[in-house]
């Protein structure tokens, strides 16, 4: 009943305000006490988390109602705790403003072969088209360039376009990366907009996208065809345009195996034997002109957002070093209202209700500990992740502290907390002089690091951190890790209830679990903030050398 709703909720608001007089509180091992000062409270994660994801938020999509209640509680936790707004115009918010953006019909694809026969693609079964920012109708008419996997790494001696004349033409380029990249330069050699950014550079007009087998084995192309039309998100610059990166060569549409033969219908190498090369593990693929001229044209329904970023500071004490800020970062949003079943609030409470509420406990930490953090501590609770890591690359290219001074990103998304963890993995840790404090901020708490379980998933790039990494900021994102029953936990929640709305708080969440992961993230930040050197990226670091002089 709705009384008793926001009854409860109202009971949980006033026990927030009371949160030192907790009595059910982690019990880490002493020596992590002691090293931390504080006591992260199990029944504060579980209060922060109770009104998070409850169905009164109604999913916490950003630019809806239920969002902004969330960014609202969000501001009122920091004002509790006397942490200095650091939003617009002396608030906690920072205004983000949106173009949310989604197909409105089922476009068309057709084609001229090489043997002057006309021809087109089948909706659903050949082709899904790409929604458009920048424009509600989109008609482009252009030749064929295949140009394998599009990549142009120079510390490997790779370009994909070597020999090809793109200029004025549509490119089509294979999904993902070889196999036998690193997993983290994987993940980003196979970002679309890395892939876009490189194609507009070159001179080409538009992209399509083809699977690998592999790829296509992994997220069948069948299986996005009912979603085609789910909105997407971007943010907006000061001139009110949509932020695309590579905007002169837009992804068009979503090819699939037997859309991109079609295509292929005369190429001087067949499709099967291209294919077969991109599984090779430096997939070494030769790019070619295609023997076929397509037209694309796309409609787009495109409507002007608005959400928000929720920014607190807490002041270093170093006269000096306070000018360098340290974020935790957490993103607030999640899917909002659909799906088929009964239930459609996807409520997003392990995503990422667990993350925010992380974030406020070590927040609490900072506030309370005896002796205050040397460098000053942002906490960025950021729009929008779900919709392509929007609000934190918003935050990053728009920063509410001096840029200059942002020296690391600790990003909390997703702590699976239905087990006792007993390690982590630490994206980006080793690349970077984070490494070393991540581990003996885990040492403190016993906990241990286990390396990338999932390499495929390309989870590097999947999260908010990665914005920082961008603009040059040595960054570390925490998951839970796979010891101690964590491996069944974590593939069982991505099986059956991630991004779904069973994401709710009857799962049998480890509230202490969640104390301890708050814990091992203050550990890590505090060392960030107290350390003498600021954080810095390894030498010949791969990021740190692409991204590292912005």
């Amino acid at each position: 009943m709705p009384f008793s709703r926001r009854a409860a909720l109202a009971g949980v608001a006033l026990l927030l305000t009371v949160q030192p007089a907790f009595a059910a509180t982690a019990k880490p091992k002493p020596a992590a006490a002691k090293a931390a000062g504080f006591t992260p409270s199990a029944d504060a994660i579980k209060a922060h988390m109770a009104f998070l994801a409850d169905d009164l938020l109604e999913g916490r999509e950003a630019g809806t109602r239920g969002y902004d209640i969330a960014a609202q509680y969000v501001a009122s936790q920091y004002a509790l705790m006397h942490v200095k707004p650091a939003g617009d115009d002396g608030s906690y918010l920072q205004q983000v403003p949106l173009t949310a953006y989604r197909a409105a019909n089922e476009g068309g694809v057709s084609y001229t072969g090489a043997d002057g026969k006309s021809g087109a693609l089948v909706f659903g079964e050949d082709y899904l088209p790409s929604a458009q920012a920048r424009q509600a109708e989109t008609s482009i008419t252009a030749p064929l360039v295949f140009v394998g996997y599009g990549i142009v790494a120079p510390e490997r001696g790779r370009d994909d376009y070597a020999g090809l004349d793109v200029k004025g033409k549509i490119v089509v380029v294979l999904s993902g990366a070889p196999s036998g990249l690193q997993t983290e330069i994987r993940a980003h050699y196979s970002n679309t907009n890395v892939k876009r950014a490189e194609a507009a550079r070159r001179g080409a007009v538009g992209v399509l996208t083809l699977p690998t087998t592999s790829y296509e084995k992994r997220r069948p192309f069948a299986r996005n065809v009912g979603n085609y039309q789910e909105w997407k998100m971007t943010w907006n610059d000061a001139q009110g345009a949509a932020y695309v990166r590579g905007a002169e060569a837009p992804g068009l549409a979503s090819l699939s195996l037997k859309g991109g033969a079609k295509l292929f219908a005369g190429a001087p190498t067949s499709l099967d034997a291209v294919l077969a090369a991109a599984e090779t593990p430096d997939g070494a693929v030769k790019g070619f002109a295609l023997p076929a001229n397509v037209t694309v044209q796309l409609k787009t329904e495109i409507e002007r957002r608005q959400s928000s970023n929720v920014v607190g500071l807490i002041e270093g004490s170093d006269p000096t070093l306070k000018a360098q800020t340290i974020i935790l970062s957490a993103h607030l949003d999640h899917l909002g209202i659909h799906g088929k079943d009964a239930d459609k609030i996807n409520n997003g409470a392990l995503d990422n209700a667990s993350g925010v509420a992380t974030l406020l406990e070590v927040a609490r930490g900072f506030k309370e500990a005896r002796t205050k953090p040397r460098r000053s501590i942002v906490l960025l609770v950021v729009t929008a992740e779900e919709k392509g890591l929007i609000g934190s690359e918003y935050f990053a290219h728009n920063p509410t502290v001096p840029k200059a001074g942002i020296a690391a990103d600790v990003n909390l998304d997703m702590p699976i907390l239905l087990y006792d963890f007993q390690d982590v993995v630490a994206f980006g840790a080793d690349r970077s002089s984070i490494g070393p404090a991540v581990a003996r901020a885990a040492g403190r708490v016993g906990i241990g690091l286990s390396p990338d379980p999932l390499p495929e998933e390309g989870l590097f790039t999947r999260s908010d951190h990665y914005r920082f990494v961008e603009q040059g900021v040595p960054s570390v994102f925490l998951m839970t890790g796979f010891k101690n029953g964590g491996e069944k936990g974590f593939k069982d929640f991505l099986a059956t209830h991630y991004h779904k709305p069973n994401d709710d708080l009857n799962q049998p969440i480890n509230y202490q679990a969640g104390a301890r992961f708050a814990l091992v993230n203050y550990e890590i930040a505090r060392e960030l903030a107290d350390a003498p050197a600021r954080p810095s990226w390894n030498k010949g670091d791969f990021f740190g050398t692409l991204f590292g002089k912005k």
